[in-house]
């Protein structure tokens, strides 16, 4: 064999040990799900400052959980079946009650296609997430699939089964406190443990990551983000990005949602069309934040139109 042939035959071997994870072997596709201490009873399990694809199967999203004297509340259950599976692994590491309720924040994908691994009573969320879920989860389960690969093989759509209401909640031998908020999409659920002060924010709060939009509204995201700074948490888990012990994922978020709505709404006042509005540079603070190009990208589709067509409309009516 010729030398250059060599060197092609040991790339080739190379590419094929760097793809390894994505064949279809199960044993293969571990999310390696570390449950961290927060406080007493309160884990988390953070996910990685990626978007989705093969390589990391999903797992982006930062899930957690809280055990009580009698029984485990799951904060959003993951992207897939092998996540819910292997979450209930991690929970069952640290403790061996039951689980007892597996409360989804929002309807995203990342957070709920988890949910078929757990008991269908165990599912709970908001009515609107559960609408939701019903009227958009096949086809996220779908375009999850293409984005993760075989990591999603067998995940099914499993819709919560259990309505909940903001106000205080009983679960687990735990005190909790729901608030039914909006923005991020139509219906978002932060969760505060009392005990600890830990708040799950859900998508409502990124951390050094920027938001993702596809179901905004960024005047009702922003009121929900002042009605989480007036809440007594000591530390504060966002739905992506590192957990925090102050409000400073909560004041990412904020600046970061008034510069893109400031910067749309300019755009379409100058009367750039969408290609030149991608083109524009990021604030080199945001620039530096996970997935901040593509995540502006997809919100100048998800958000730009809107604003063009009422711009338009706006100087028709002079």
């Amino acid at each position: 064999m010729s030398a250059r042939r060599l060197c092609l035959a040991l790339l080739g071997a190379l590419c094929l040990a760097a793809a390894a994870p994505l064949r279809a072997d199960p044993a293969l596709f571990d999310y390696r799900l570390t449950p961290r201490a927060l406080a007493e009873g309160v884990y988390v399990l953070t996910g990685l400052q990626q978007d989705f694809s093969t390589r990391n199967g999903g797992n982006i999203v930062n899930t957690g959980f809280i055990v009580g004297d009698s029984g485990v509340v799951v904060i959003d259950s993951g992207p897939s079946l092998r996540y819910g599976r292997q979450l209930r692994a991690a929970i069952a590491r640290v403790t061996a009650l039951p689980v007892v309720l597996v409360i989804n924040t929002h309807h995203h994908p990342d957070h709920f296609l988890g949910n078929q691994a757990f008991p269908p009573a165990t599912l709970a969320a908001l009515p609107a997430t559960r609408e939701g879920i019903v009227r958009e989860g096949e086809d996220f389960n779908t375009n999850m699939y293409r984005l993760a690969g075989d990591w999603m093989r067998d995940t099914a759509v499993s819709p919560p089964t259990v309505a909940l209401a903001p106000g205080r909640l009983q679960a687990g031998g735990r005190e909790l406190e729901l608030f039914a908020l909006d923005g991020h999409t139509g219906a978002d659920l932060a969760v505060l443990d009392r005990a600890s002060g830990t708040l799950f924010a859900g998508d409502l709060v990124f951390h050094a990551r920027s938001p993702t939009t596809p179901h905004a509204v960024i005047a009702r995201w922003l009121a929900s983000l002042d009605v989480l700074a007036a809440l007594p948490f000591t530390t504060l888990v966002p739905g992506h990005g590192p957990v925090a012990q102050d409000d400073t994922p909560l004041r990412q978020t904020r600046d970061y949602l008034h510069w893109l709505d400031g910067q749309l709404r300019s755009a379409a006042a100058a009367g750039l069309d969408m290609t030149e509005v991608l083109a524009l540079p990021l604030p080199r603070l945001y620039a530096r934040w996970a997935v901040a190009q593509e995540e502006y990208a997809r919100s100048v589709a998800h958000l730009y139109p809107a604003l063009e067509r009422a711009t338009l409309e706006h100087r028709d009516e002079r």
